[in-house]
């Protein structure tokens, strides 16, 4: 047996601590930034507050009408933006290395599209609000998860074909919502639209059920995403390491569907934030997204979005949902546009 020359291996050792500490000075960067956007989001509006206001009412130490505007009005909306942003910054990262496809997203290839039936069969039958929409939710995107992996299981499944396969079920899917919303009474069908959009507003009572769901699914997604490396080398490279290929691969799968399912529930299908997070985070690292960074980047796509949701257009405020699909909708096209017939960049 040869032994590789030991000034291979201290080269080998060099480059993987040099991309080590670039992830930890990324995602520290990263951290930071949130930071900073969430205080900006909580200071700005049509009563500003300043900084010294802002520490004493988080420390209970603020006046009654400042304690009102940051507990009642910014800080849920705040909150669920970090919570909903790391959801699908995970997911996205996640459906995106599992598959080894950059168009793997779940707002992609459907699993948003069927967590958002769920919703919305929830909302236009049964008059459903509030935190009951994530059992809908959550199973919408469970079933649809299951249909898009059985369709394009052809001994084994490939990224191409779960890609095309999703693509064709999320059509379905917007059709079958488009049915429940003209079928339903005006007002019903105008919130539902609404959440369609993907929105934050009016969403407190969101915060604490999605908080309880990523208590479980983050941890399992960090413990689990430790086998993504050997993913990435194929099903016989990961066998020779010791990881089952497939069960590892339907446990990620499984976590990510529900985290989608999760921030779909609370906020709806906010556009794109799965799909840029993983990409955005692998250009900053210089490298395979590693999950931490991605998770960062989602929550400050989705923050920075829904402060210019709310500031960009004096006098008005618009979704989310349509900040982030403005943004995220040319990378998509331009993404099509170089990749090659088998999904993979030029």
């Amino acid at each position: 047996m040869t032994c590789a020359p030991p000034d291979a291996v201290r080269s080998v050792a060099r480059a993987r601590g040099r991309g080590a500490a670039r992830v930890r000075a990324v995602s520290a960067a990263l951290a930071l930034a949130v930071l900073a956007m969430f205080t900006l989001s909580l200071c700005v509006g049509d009563y500003p507050i300043g900084l010294g206001d802002l520490i004493a009412s988080l420390t209970a130490r603020g006046t009654p009408a400042v304690d009102y505007v940051v507990h009642r009005l910014r800080l849920p909306r705040a909150e669920l933006a970090v919570l909903v942003g790391v959801a699908f910054g995970l997911a996205g990262t996640i459906f995106q290395q599992v598959v080894r496809n950059p168009l793997a997203s779940p707002d992609v290839i459907g699993v948003a599209s069927g967590a958002s039936v769920g919703a919305i069969a929830l909302i236009a039958l049964a008059g459903v609000s509030g935190p009951p929409l994530a059992a809908g939710a959550l199973a919408g995107a469970l079933l649809t998860a299951a249909a898009i992996y059985l369709l394009a299981w052809r001994r084994g499944v490939t990224g191409h074909r779960l890609a095309l396969v999703g693509v064709g079920v999320a059509a379905g899917l917007n059709g079958v919502v488009s049915f429940f919303l003209t079928r339903t009474d005006v007002k019903v069908a105008a919130e539902g639209l609404l959440w369609l959009t993907g929105s934050l507003y009016g969403r407190a009572d969101h915060v604490a059920p999605l908080a309880a769901a990523m208590a479980v699914l983050v941890p399992a997604a960090f413990l689990l995403g430790r086998s993504l490396r050997a993913l990435q080398l194929g099903d016989d490279s990961a066998r020779g390491l010791g990881v089952d290929a497939e069960r590892r691969r339907r446990a990620l799968l499984l976590v990510a569907v529900a985290l989608t399912g999760a921030a779909t529930a609370a906020a709806g299908p906010v556009a794109f934030v799965a799909f840029v997070s993983g990409p955005i985070a692998a250009r900053l690292t210089r490298g395979a997204p590693g999950l931490l960074p991605a998770a960062l980047v989602g929550a400050l796509v989705t923050v920075t979005a829904d402060f210019a949701a709310q500031h960009l257009i004096p006098g008005a405020q618009v979704t989310v949902g349509v900040v982030t699909g403005a943004v995220g909708a040319p990378y998509l096209l331009w993404l099509l546009a170089v990749a090659d017939r088998g999904g993979r960049r030029r």
